[in-house]
């Protein structure tokens, strides 16, 4: 069946779950003539998703969208439910798992499809093997188009257009900084995906696709396993997010094509909006760090990155840390996950600091020492059940809204098919702010 015959603008499938129902509640705030003019939702459980849209709708009365039948461990449930569909919503992780037959569902019927995942050894996986026929069947596959990595993304392509002129950056360092009024506790699903990545450690290493490196003025960053960033008040330890990988993976494509990937509309005005947007865009070293103003905090983190790190790496290790997350990490996660009140209580700062060269000759010296500094800010609500929805549905509004603008097919990051798009002003619109915060020059 041809994508140009599908029913629905947009099918969110998973819509019963932790993170599908609030999606489903975002995207029932667009269900119109201007935006989506057809949605319908997802899963294997029919009553549960009538439910739910009851739910999302509160306090009107729920809207009369279709409810479909589909599970991923059912092919021809896919199939059928990806002809119906110009694009899809994936909400079912963990993706490792559940995440690959959708993808190829919605490669060979030809339409597009968005997930919310941070799991970087199934979006390295799914390039490899369906980049090719996604670009032949135009169909746009895209993932990470939540928490992860939408604020990592473009929050640096938003900060490393700071960099206007002769400058150059040589480093960008994000510090995430988690902020409440109570004690949030984590989504389980994001713990899982966690427990399950150590095992998936060495399955990485296989996954990964080979990369074009964008040469980088100066030399690389020292990995300094805790920092302290002063001007933002904020002791630091490596996350071990795909937030780098994915900035690294947009680099590298933006390497190959400096000025971003042809859309379908070939328009000369949209060609040049492209061209000026990527040569806006400046190569750097990329890390994520999560902060905190407390070193106690951070020390913290680091424990619980062990204990996960250790016992992940075992199948009696990992049952241990599934069957009791609260207690591996001392109340930070939980199956029932965090309540109403934690999460309207909490927010989320990105830090994005950046050092690098005033002038293209101090870069081209090799070994002299960065002599400017800009700090930037992306801010937000709660970021697993307010921020991540917000997010997918923007970017799902600009692909419905934009397609002839996009890529024509193929397996890309956020940044590279969103980065040229009005998603940041959208972003900013729905309570997620990017913010300049300082520019000045280092002192020897």
């Amino acid at each position: 069946m041809a994508v140009s015959a599908a029913k629905f603008d947009v099918v969110i499938l998973g819509a019963s779950g932790f993170t599908g129902k609030q999606v489903l509640k975002e995207a029932l705030k667009f269900l119109n003539s201007n935006h989506f003019t057809s949605l319908a939702i997802a899963g294997r459980d029919p009553s549960k998703l009538a439910q739910t849209l009851k739910w999302a709708a509160q306090p009107n009365p729920p809207p009369q969208i279709p409810i479909l039948a589909a599970d991923t461990a059912d092919p021809p449930s896919l199939r059928s439910l990806c002809d119906q569909t110009r694009l899809l919503l994936n909400c079912v992780g963990p993706f490792r798992r559940h995440g690959e037959p959708v993808v190829a569902a919605c490669v060979a019927c030809g339409c597009d499809y968005l997930d919310i995942t941070g799991e970087s050894e199934f979006m390295e996986r799914v390039e490899r093997e369906y980049h090719a026929e996604a670009t032949k069947k135009g169909s746009l596959v895209v993932s990470a188009c939540g928490f992860d990595s939408v604020p990592a993304e473009m929050g640096f392509l938003f900060h490393s257009r700071q960099w206007v002129g002769p400058a150059r950056p040589n480093r960008v360092g994000a510090y995430l900084s988690l902020e409440s009024d109570k004690r949030i506790v984590g989504n389980f699903g994001t713990f899982e995906s966690a427990v399950m990545a150590v095992k998936d450690l060495k399955e990485m290493e296989r996954s990964r696709v080979t990369r074009v490196i964008p040469e980088i003025p100066g030399p690389p960053p020292k990995g300094e396993i805790i920092e302290h960033q002063k001007k933002i008040g904020l002791w630091g330890v490596t996350l071990p997010s795909a937030d780098a990988t994915l900035v690294g993976r947009t680099l590298s494509t933006l390497t190959e094509s400096p000025h971003g990937l042809p859309g379908l509309n070939e328009n000369a005005e949209m060609v040049e909006k492209r061209k000026a947007y990527w040569t806006s865009v400046k190569p750097a070293h990329f890390g994520v760090k999560i902060g905190s103003k407390s070193l106690l905090h951070v020390f913290g983190f680091i424990l619980i990155g062990i204990i996960i790190g250790v016992l992940g790496r075992t199948s009696f290790g990992r049952w241990l840390l599934l069957k009791y997350p609260s207690i591996f990490t001392f109340g930070g996660f939980s199956k029932n996950g965090p309540s109403e009140e934690e999460i309207a209580s909490a927010s989320f700062k990105m830090w994005f600091v950046g050092h690098g060269f005033s002038n293209e000759s101090l870069a081209a010296q090799g070994n002299t020492k960065p002599d400017m500094e800009i700090i930037t800010r992306v801010m937000g609500p709660e970021m697993g059940y307010v921020t991540t929805p917000i997010i997918m549905v923007q970017c799902a509004l600009v692909l419905h809204g934009q397609r002839k603008n996009l890529p024509k097919g193929g397996v890309y990051t956020p940044g590279i098919v969103f980065g040229p798009t009005d998603l940041q002003e959208r972003l900013q619109q729905n309570g997620i702010s990017f913010d300049v915060i300082s520019k000045s020059s280092i002192s020897s």
